[in-house]
């Protein structure tokens, strides 16, 4: 397996050494390819081999009972994260602990038994990144960083901007100009530095890859503190298995960007696994994906190993990431546990998210009506077993983008204020 290309610096100069303890019982940063450690840092690549690092850990024993007596929110799993035992006492958004709905009429709509909807559209800015956001702070703050920063497609800036507001730190957020308007909005509210970039995704990241290299105290959430950013991840696999009983879903769909979050859920289900909490079982994980940006599909798709990078033109812009930084282990973990990665075209999406919103009344963005018409068709082709029981994560809420099914909607009828009139519609 090769590793990514790094055009960078892997580092960002000119912070102070953290705290003892300032990343909790993490104890180095691991290369995913060679396995070489690194020191604690502001570090995202392997100075040996350049492939990226991880957050490697030396955990205490943990009991659920600890755990269940944790804050409603992400702190509840500090023990197993890379922040400060005292990270409550630091102003943050305190994101995380969302709802883990039955969705029994969409189950009967798709032929499921067991069907739920893991729905981070409540955390604070309405989307899954404040949690991953919230472990980039804890970062950034122990790193002494002046600015936080990110490349986004649109969430994660809106996340980045109120976490760094919250925190009183200089926030600068850089997005592609096609954005939706709606979450240049919702970014903007917080920060007076948001900038917008003339291209797409992966031309945003590379600005930002660039920045870090030059720019002294800066830390770019996904860029040079990206380990520690996404293990806030890891939460949503925990909250599944602690919402569940203490037990893992037999399978999980769940959308692809970067890669990321899969990955990391795969990671919370494995520590659980092994810290006793859990009962070891296997299960099965899907990616989703939408057909105009489906890079990671393609290559499962085709039996190779290499992504191929693309040039997203897709209305799901929160899963347009060409070039996903994480997408060969999407490839792997998928393949190891049976799973597939799948995608849909953007007319699937706006019905996904009509399907989800009239079946459950939760409102998703177009990543989540990505994930649930790919759900649909993982069942219509057979790849998911319906007798199993089944988790879908809704990443983000659905008045982020109107546009996509504004077209699709509205009124079934315009009526004089009478009753003939209103019994003339067929309604009633």
């Amino acid at each position: 397996m090769s590793a990514p290309t790094i055009e960078t610096s892997t580092t960002t100069p000119a912070t102070a050494g953290p705290r003892e303890g300032a990343f909790g019982h993490a104890v180095a940063l691991a290369c995913r390819e060679c396995g070489h450690r690194t020191e604690l840092g502001p570090h995202y690549a392997c100075p040996e081999c350049f492939g990226p690092l991880e957050v490697a850990y030396e955990f205490p024993a943990v009991t659920r009972e600890e755990i269940e007596a944790g804050p409603s929110n992400i702190w509840r799993y500090k023990a197993l994260l890379p922040v400060p035992d005292d990270i409550e006492q630091s102003p943050n958004t305190e994101p995380g602990f969302t709802r883990l709905l039955p969705a029994k009429n969409l189950a009967a709509e798709l032929g499921l038994d067991r069907l739920w909807v893991k729905d981070d559209s409540t955390n604070p800015t309405n989307s899954f990144k404040d949690r991953v956001v919230a472990c980039a702070l804890s970062a950034a703050r122990e790193l002494d960083a002046k600015v936080f920063a990110c490349p986004s497609t649109g969430n994660l800036a809106n996340a980045v901007a109120a976490a760094g507001a919250r925190a009183g730190m200089k926030t600068v957020v850089f997005i592609p100009s096609n954005l939706e308007h709606a979450k240049q909005v919702n970014s903007a509210v917080y920060t007076d530095s948001l900038v917008a970039v003339d291209g797409n995704y992966d031309d945003v990241n590379k600005l930002a890859s660039e920045i870090a290299g030059e720019e002294d105290g800066w830390a770019f959430v996904n860029v040079n503190v990206r380990p520690y950013y996404a293990e806030g991840s890891k939460t949503l696999g925990y909250e599944i298995a602690e919402q569940l009983g203490w037990r893992l879903p037999d399978q999980v769909v769940i959308p692809v960007a970067s890669g990321s979050q899969l990955t990391k859920v795969d990671k919370a289900f494995q520590e659980l696994i092994t810290l006793g909490l859990v009962e070891d079982k296997p299960y099965r994980i899907y990616g989703a994906q939408a057909e105009g940006c489906s890079p990671v599909s393609a290559a499962y798709k085709a039996k190779v190993d290499a992504i191929r990078p693309v040039k997203p033109d897709t209305i799901a812009k929160s899963l347009a990431i060409g070039n996903p930084a994480d997408g060969i282990y999407v490839l792997d973990i998928c393949r190891r546990t049976g799973g597939a990665v799948e995608d849909v075209t953007d007319d699937q999406v706006r019905e996904g998210i009509l399907l989800l919103a009239r079946t459950e009344g939760v409102f998703t963005e177009t990543a989540g009506g990505t994930t649930v018409a790919v759900l649909r068709k993982l069942v219509e082709t057979g790849q998911l077993d319906t007798s199993l029981e089944t988790v879908v994560i809704n990443t983000g809420m659905g008045l982020k983008t109107l546009d996509a099914v504004a077209d699709r909607v509205g009124p079934a009828a315009t009526i004089a204020p009478s009753y003939d009139a209103f019994t003339a519609t067929g309604i009633a």
